[in-house]
């Protein structure tokens, strides 16, 4: 069974930043694709950013050039730099883990981040 544990979510002033970090337990951390998501109240959960086992990074639009998302295998971790926030950013960030031709997918509880105007 896999956990995923993210933490790092906060409340924070517009133009701040925050670092959100999902720890896994598990052994398919390093085979597994990892992405955040997020979700804000009344809309449905979306793709932030995703990267693959060797590392491959994809953004959504409104991610790219201020959040930035890594990994660290050795420590089956996967972090999310996000600078520059603006209240629409306000949502709660979820940690996905992936492995398609396996199809394992898991999730984490989820961590809430608030930015006030």
């Amino acid at each position: 069974q896999v956990q995923l544990v993210e933490s790092g979510g906060g409340l924070v002033q517009a133009g701040g930043s925050l670092r959100l970090s999902c720890a896994a337990s598990g052994t398919i951390f390093s085979i597994a694709t990892m992405g955040w998501y997020r979700q804000a109240p009344g809309k449905q959960r979306e793709l932030v950013a995703s990267v693959t086992s060797g590392g491959s990074t994809n953004y959504v639009d409104f991610a790219k050039g201020r959040f930035t998302i890594s990994r660290d295998n050795a420590k089956s971790t996967m972090y999310l730099q996000m600078n520059s926030l603006k209240p629409e950013d306000t949502a709660v960030y979820y940690c996905n883990a992936d492995i398609n031709w396996a199809r394992m997918n898991y999730w984490g509880q989820g961590t809430q981040v608030t930015v006030s105007s």
